[in-house]
This record gives structure tokens, C-alpha cells and sequence, in this order.
């Protein structure tokens, strides 16, 4: 059996974060041409791409909603991405997952009833991968949505928070995620303060929960101002 590593050295991680501390985040708006809207993310070490293509007629026909639009959902993660993935093909029960919960956020925030009977695509590419994907993906998908002029309620951002033995931390990197005691990744919608995603991997107390999502909105505010800011770079 494996040792489990120590993630906590003198109050440091093994990244040299303190526990509350964010990986960089860089975002473009705009990389790919023939999409309606997409992004560019670097966040730590995962790299993502997002695309959007749509409002269009849904395929096949029998699956339009005649009062609003419908969101087709793709996370995946290119076989190159990460030691895990490397020669998979096709989506595995995880991609199949983070696609569903993905498709959900978004569900909240597009205003679908403007455009009856069609189908709005969002794709999320994991092209490096090292922990936190699905909020990462989440996070890029928004910026790309909005570069779009899909009208939304509010554009989300998604992070998590983990705990490694009696600490929380902030923003798991893959080491942490996959030796922490808990997981918890989280989509909120800033203007409302909305939660459009919780999951949760391991336990944590009422307490920790409360610290833990605390944590979160605090990193948002962050995330928020980098999603707003390369929005506003694109087109100024």
C-alpha cells in the first residue's frame, strides 16, 4: 500500500501555498474563431479550453423544448492530459458526470427561454490536468459563455476546498485531491451569492462546512475580477 504523503510542512503545502491560497489564474477570451464564444485558462497547472457554438436548431428535432433552448454538455480530457488519462478514449463515468453537473450550472444562469426550440453546445477540453478540473472547466465555460452574448443571469465561477487532516485548503492541486480527507467542489452564482453546484468527497463538520464555504466566496471575489477583467480586455 501506497504511504500517504504529508501535505502540510510548517504550515506550508507542498506547493508552498498557505491554506487559503489560490493557484494562478490566467484567462483569454476569444482563441478559437469559429465558435461563438471561448477561453483560454491556466489555473496552477491544469489548462483548459472552452467553446461554445449556438443558439441553433436542436438535433434531432424531437429533442427541442418549444418553450426555451436546451444546453448540450461535453467535459472531457484530452488522452495527454495527465498520467491517468494517458491512451483512454471516449468518456469515462467521470467525464459522463462532471458533463451532467456542468450542464446544471448552466441551466441556472442561461435565460433559455429566449431562444425556443434550440440547442446552445458548450465544450469543456482539459488539456492539462493536475486537480480541481470541474470547477476550473466551469469557470473557463462562463468566460466563454459570456464572450458569446448568450444572455445570462449572472456568469458563475467554481472552486474547491478540501481538508487535509485538521486543515482546510483551498483550491486542491492533485496531489491533495487524491490524498486529503475531503473534496468538496463548489459553483456559486456571484451576484446572488446562488450555489449551483456542491458535491462533497470525504466528511467535514458543520463547521468545517461553514469555514470551508466562507473560504470559497472569498477566493470568488478573486475569481470573479479575473473573469470581468479578461471580458473587458477582449473588447476594450
Amino acid at each position: 500500500m501506497k504511504e500517504k504523503p504529508e501535505l502540510m510542512i510548517n504550515g506550508k503545502r507542498t506547493d508552498g501555498r498557505a491554506p487559503n491560497e489560490l493557484r494562478e489564474i490566467k484567462i483569454e477570451v476569444g482563441p478559437l474563431k469559429n465558435a461563438e464564444g471561448s477561453a483560454y485558462l491556466e489555473w496552477g497547472n491544469n489548462k483548459v479550453l472552452a467553446a461554445v457554438f449556438g443558439p441553433k436548431e436542436a438535433q434531432p428535432k424531437h429533442i427541442a423544448d418549444p418553450e426555451k433552448a436546451i444546453i448540450k454538455c461535453r467535459y472531457s480530457m484530452a488522452p495527454f492530459s495527465s498520467l491517468e488519462e494517458h491512451n483512454r478514449s471516449g468518456p469515462n463515468r467521470r467525464a459522463i458526470e462532471i458533463s451532467k453537473v456542468t450542464k446544471e450550472v448552466f441551466e441556472n444562469v442561461i435565460i433559455l427561454e429566449s431562444f425556443p426550440g434550440s440547442e446552445i453546445d458548450i465544450f469543456v477540453e482539459i488539456l492539462q490536468s493536475d486537480g480541481g478540473t470541474r470547477a476550473a472547466g466551469i469557470t473557463a465555460a462562463a468566460v466563454a459563455l459570456a464572450s458569446s452574448g448568450i444572455p445570462m443571469k449572472d456568469i458563475p465561477y467554481g472552486v474547491s476546498v478540501g481538508k487535509a487532516g485538521d486543515r482546510l485548503l483551498l483550491d486542491l492541486n492533485k496531489l491533495e485531491d487524491n490524498y486529503s480527507d475531503a473534496d468538496m467542489p463548489i459553483a456559486i452564482a456571484p451576484k446572488k451569492d446562488e450555489v449551483l453546484l456542491l458535491q462533497m468527497d470525504g466528511t467535514l463538520t458543520k463547521e468545517e462546512f461553514s469555514k470551508g464555504m466562507a473560504m470559497a466566496k472569498e477566493a470568488g471575489a478573486k475569481i470573479v475580477k479575473l473573469q470581468r477583467e479578461a471580458l473587458e480586455g477582449r473588447y476594450k
